[in-house]
């Protein structure tokens, strides 16, 4: 049987082309210029790849590299191998991600299973609007009224539901379902995302729980990208509002009414419950949750495994359940974490 390679890398690119993908500045020219073939780790790779050093931990790496080029900081250039050519760059990883986004676009879009166009296996409903350009893979479906901009690419087994609004250049992953939910522009969804079901809303009473009839919307703006199986509810009365670059990972709930600001970071397991509001350049870390109606400030960063229980002022770093300023936070960590120590009383005999 023989090993696939899901990516195709069949590139052959002059090392100045490379380097003005990445922004990078050339450190070493040598004739003849080296052709890029390939991309890979840093440890493993071979004399037509490029590589990048970013992170302290692959020192090691670094200076026993076979590869042809490698994307780092200036001030490291003089650790990386003499046959290594040298691209100087401020951050080496974002240079890295951009060669890689030039040079193996489909890397970056959900995979397409069958050929372009609307697949005949597919169930699109005659009052659906789908402008040219756009793939449906076999059994999708697509509801009245729903509108698809040119250049998006529906997975296999997509429901979209009926007045459903998706932007030009999307890609929208297998399994993904998608109701009341307005998406703009070059929106990523992986597998299995949940846009628009039910938010959790109901009235408590002694006759029990009433539940409260979720009438919004989820609104995705331009540029994000949503993990696979993440659900995002639609709003109570107000919508659910995803702003700008967003980028949210997998395995996220966010809850109804919630508003995240342009450019945030949520990482895995993420619980935002109910008309919580991100500001821009919130990053938040991994198995986070954050509390109902409180205020997140623009760039507060929040530690992983954090609970949020009241606002957070703009800028603020914290940590810790319930969270606290992160210097505070870590300190009592560190102190729990050192045994105490045991006075021994000398016994007369």
């Amino acid at each position: 049987m023989s090993e696939p390679f899901f990516f195709e890398m069949s590139f052959a690119t002059p090392l100045a082309e490379i380097a003005a993908l990445a922004g990078a500045r050339l450190v070493r020219a040598r004739a003849p210029e080296p052709v890029i073939a390939g991309l890979a780790p840093i440890e493993s790779a071979g004399p037509r790849d490029l590589v990048f050093y970013d992170n302290p931990r692959y020192a090691a790496a670094l200076r026993t590299t076979r590869a042809a080029a490698c994307l780092l900081r200036q001030e490291n250039v003089a650790h990386l191998p003499d046959h290594v050519e040298a691209l100087a760059t401020p951050e080496p990883y974002r240079a890295f991600a951009r060669v890689v986004a030039a040079l193996v676009p489909q890397s970056a879009r959900a995979a397409q299973l069958f050929g372009e166009g609307v697949s005949p296996l597919a169930h699109v409903h005659p009052q659906a609007r789908l402008e040219p350009g756009v793939d449906v893979d076999p059994g999708a479906v697509v509801g009245a009224g729903a509108e698809i901009g040119s250049g998006t690419r529906i997975a296999a087994n997509v429901v979209i539901g009926a007045g459903v609004r998706i932007g030009r250049d999307c890609a929208i992953g297998a399994g993904a379902s998608l109701f009341h939910a307005l998406l703009g522009d070059r929106v990523i969804l992986h597998p299995g995302v949940r846009l628009g079901q039910d938010g959790f809303g109901f009235a408590l009473g002694p006759k029990g729980a009433l539940k409260a009839p979720q009438i919004g919307r989820v609104i995705v703006q331009d540029d994000v990208e949503i993990g696979a199986n993440t659900t995002i509810d639609r709003g109570f009365t107000r919508d659910t509002i995803v702003g700008e670059g967003t980028k949210i990972d997998n395995l996220v709930q966010i809850g109804h009414n919630v508003t995240i600001g342009r450019h945030c970071i949520i990482v895995a397991q993420t619980g935002i419950a109910g008309s919580a509001r991100l500001d821009d350049f919130v990053i938040v870390g991994g198995q986070t949750g954050v509390a109902g109606h409180l205020r997140i400030g623009r760039g507060a960063q929040i530690a992983a495994q954090s609970g949020v229980m009241r606002d957070v002022a703009a800028g603020a770093r914290v940590g810790g359940s319930p969270a606290q300023d992160l210097r505070g936070f870590l300190k009592s960590a560190a102190q729990a974490r050192t045994p105490r120590r045991t006075k021994h009383r000398e016994t007369k005999t």
